[in-house]
């Protein structure tokens, strides 16, 4: 409440600053006090709609990104010439519309006002007091209110004539539906560097430094940045934090649903409709007439619909006993339910669980003390905040407080110590040299304070150091190449023959892909590749050090008796529609305004 009465008020002082600024310019009353901000063709933008739909955008917009918007942070996105171009944009329409002269009679007004949720009472009905009172709060007379909503049906009226009498485009939407659902049935191999003949052969003597020199950027350093830090988490101090006893046990207590469980069955339960039904359905059990499988299908139902999950035997009240007394795989019934007389089926026999005191003790007391290590290191705050604003450093706060020293090298792609956190990473790469230190939060509620003492740049390490690395990636290099000159080798023998031969990988056969179809494990543009190719045609895609051969087997329009390509053909209509009435209605609301 608080929040959105700040938002108003910041609203009416950027119009008391507009007020200053527009005096002999709007329209004033015999006080002087501004009550128009301009006017489009013959119709008043009057300050408060301004007002109101500056605040409209505001909470349109916190209530998009979860957060409160100042005005300051409203000015900086825009909103405010938003609301002046949406205002200039429905008072041009409502000046066409009452140039056209559209306009309705005073019954569809006192309907349309007697139908808004907002002016009825505790009975559903129109309340003409609550109505009047309402109006008065919002500074507005009945008068000013039904012209407006005279306005907004004309408005509407204008706006449905000129978006009316467009068609859906079927003849596009159908094109389209059959582009989506043709299908084609492929057979494809891989070819990698396993299924090649031959390996290729290691680097010689003398190309790997030249491989080397060639691509230095494969083995530069990334820039070191040398750190000083201070730090202090809820770890490094929870083992000194001594815990009550007495608050270990109501922890114990508290919980003991969790520690203490009784004796649990998996269980499904399958209602019927009436006591006869299920003493029938039990009766086709027994003799062998049906299963408790086909029951649950000739419901239509899936096993999983009747799954009651791990239930102990006071939760299956009445039919307890007896579902507990049942063995794994036995259906027993009729027992009361819920819903009516219900067969049960046991799949599993889940033990009681005792976890005592004793044995759940190291976890309630790391718990607790890591509760009381956060209260400790938040208590300590202001302390290493003081210190700080003295001067201190990470050196010195770790002499005068419970925080630990440390330097660190780092770079991106360091985890460990301190640099397992995410928030110091995200520091470390912000870190300014130089810069005063500031204090900062860990996500397990820990702090540290970083000093960016120096910066190495990227450098081209030694090739003594990085050779293993040149050769791999060589040999990786090279086997790229020769699994690319491999699988085009087999791709002239599929055109001479026809076909994938016996000296090629085993291949996987797919039927029935569309252009939506994604293939697992595969180029990701792979059926892309597959449709742009005719029946007996070869697609190819390169992928990770990978080929993918494919032949199109078959290709096959899609049915047009089809019922989900039917349906589809109607929803792309429907959504082509609708957008080339809002394009249409952007037209004309621009020539309108222009």
């Amino acid at each position: 409440m608080a929040k959105g009465g700040a938002r108003k008020i910041g609203v009416w002082v950027i119009l008391g600053l507009l007020f200053v600024g527009l005096i002999g310019f709007g329209t004033t009353g015999l006080s002087g006090r501004i009550t128009r901000l301009g006017t489009v063709g013959e119709m008043p933008i009057s300050v408060q709609d301004y007002a109101a739909e500056l605040d409209r955008q505001i909470r349109a917009r916190s209530a998009a990104t979860g957060e409160p918007i100042t005005m300051q942070q409203a000015l900086a996105m825009g909103l405010d010439r938003q609301a002046q171009a949406q205002l200039v944009a429905i008072r041009a329409l409502d000046n066409e519309a009452a140039r056209l002269g559209l306009s309705v009679g005073d019954e569809a007004v006192a309907g349309e006002v007697r139908a808004n949720p907002s002016f009825q009472g505790l009975d559903g009905q129109f309340d003409r007091e609550g109505y009047r009172d309402l109006l008065r709060r919002e500074g507005l007379s009945e008068e000013d209110y039904e012209s407006r909503v005279r306005e907004d049906i004309a408005r509407s009226f204008l706006q449905a004539a000129v978006a009316s009498g467009v068609p859906d485009p079927e003849t596009y939407a159908s094109l389209l539906a059959a582009f989506l659902g043709e299908e084609r049935d492929v057979r494809y191999i891989t070819v990698t560097a396993e299924t090649m003949d031959a390996p290729p052969l290691p680097p010689r003597e003398g190309e790997m430094e030249a491989f080397y020199e060639a691509n230095p950027e494969l083995f530069t350093a990334p820039e070191v940045r040398q750190i000083d830090y201070a730090w202090l988490t809820p770890e490094m101090i929870q083992d000194e934090v001594e815990v009550d006893e007495q608050n270990l046990r109501d922890l114990y207590d508290q919980r003991i649903d969790q520690f203490v469980q009784p004796e649990r069955r998996l269980v499904e339960r399958l209602v019927m409709a009436d006591q006869a039904a299920a003493e029938d359905a039990m009766g086709q059990i027994e003799v062998g007439g049906a299963t408790f499988d086909t029951l649950v299908s000739d419901r239509g139902l899936d096993l999983a619909d009747i799954d009651l999950g791990d239930v102990s035997e006071a939760e299956l009240g009445p039919a307890g006993e007896e579902v507990f007394a049942a063995e794994v795989g036995d259906v027993v019934g009729p027992l009361p339910s819920d819903f009516g007389p219900a067969l049960f089926r046991v799949n599993a026999v889940l033990n009681a669980q005792e976890i005592t005191f004793e044995e759940a003790l190291p976890d309630l007391r790391e718990e607790l003390a890591g509760q009381a290590a956060r209260r400790t290191i938040d208590a300590a705050r202001e302390r290493i905040t003081d210190l700080m604003a003295g001067g201190a450093g990470p050196a010195d706060l770790a002499e005068a407080t419970e925080m630990e020293f440390g330097q660190i090298d780092w770079s991106p792609g360091v985890t460990d110590g301190i640099a397992a956190y995410a928030a110091f990473r995200e520091a470390a790469a912000a870190a300014q040299e130089g810069a005063f230190p500031e204090l900062r939060e860990f996500e397990d509620g820990g702090l540290f304070v970083i000093d960016l003492t120096g910066i190495i740049p990227p450098q081209l390490r030694p090739f003594e150091e990085v050779e293993e690395e040149v050769r791999a990636a060589m040999l990786a290099e090279a086997t790229a190449r020769e699994v690319v000159a491999e699988a085009e080798r087999m791709m002239t023998t599929i055109l001479e023959t026809g076909d994938f031969t016996d000296r090629m990988p085993e291949p996987v056969t797919e039927t029935g892909l569309t252009r939506r179809s994604f293939l697992a494990n595969l180029p990701i543009d792979m059926t892309r590749r597959i449709f742009e190719v005719e029946e007996g045609g070869i697609a190819m895609a390169e992928e990770d050090g990978r080929v993918v051969l494919a032949i199109v087997d078959a290709v096959r329009a899609a049915d047009p008796a089809d019922e989900d390509l039917a349906a589809r053909i109607e929803a792309i209509a429907e959504q082509a529609g609708a957008a080339i009435r809002d394009d249409l209605m952007l037209a004309f609301m621009t020539e309108v305004q222009e």
